[in-house]
């Protein structure tokens, strides 16, 4: 009785350490991994954006690269920090964009309804046109 006494207390002796053992080497991984991937604020930025966040972000980027890289860092590393912690949708990135002065230009396309389908404005005027020419 003894034997499996000490046997038992051997066995939870040797599981402790064992836990011990991977929960470092888990915290070394950990830091590990960490260290080896810094943090692209520009990724934080992406990861919460929502309804055509990433078209306003690319157009910015794309017209005004120094200035928009100026802004997506500010605006990461306050995601980052948690200061901000709701989804940016594409109007409240542009409306950002254009409070400190960036004017992103987004393509827009006016669609109305013709015979039960959305055509693009231009469509419609340019086959009112052709029609009156006809006549």
């Amino acid at each position: 009785m003894s034997e499996d006494k000490e046997l038992e207390a051997l066995k939870a002796r040797r599981l402790a350490e064992m836990r011990k053992n991977l929960s470092f080497q888990a915290q070394k991984d950990n830091e590990r991994q960490t260290e080896s991937k810094p943090v692209s604020y520009r990724d934080v930025v992406v990861s919460r954006l929502g309804y055509r966040g990433l078209e306003v972000l690319q157009n910015a980027e794309q017209q005004f690269p120094n200035d928009a890289r100026i802004v997506i860092e500010k605006l990461g590393q306050l995601i980052h920090s948690g200061e901000i912690n709701e989804d940016l949708d594409g109007g409240q990135l542009l409306a950002l964009f254009r409070s400190v002065g960036i004017n992103v230009r987004m393509a827009t396309k006016i669609n109305v309804e013709q015979d039960g389908k959305f055509v693009s404005l231009s469509d419609k005027l340019s086959s009112t046109d052709d029609e009156n020419e006809n006549l």
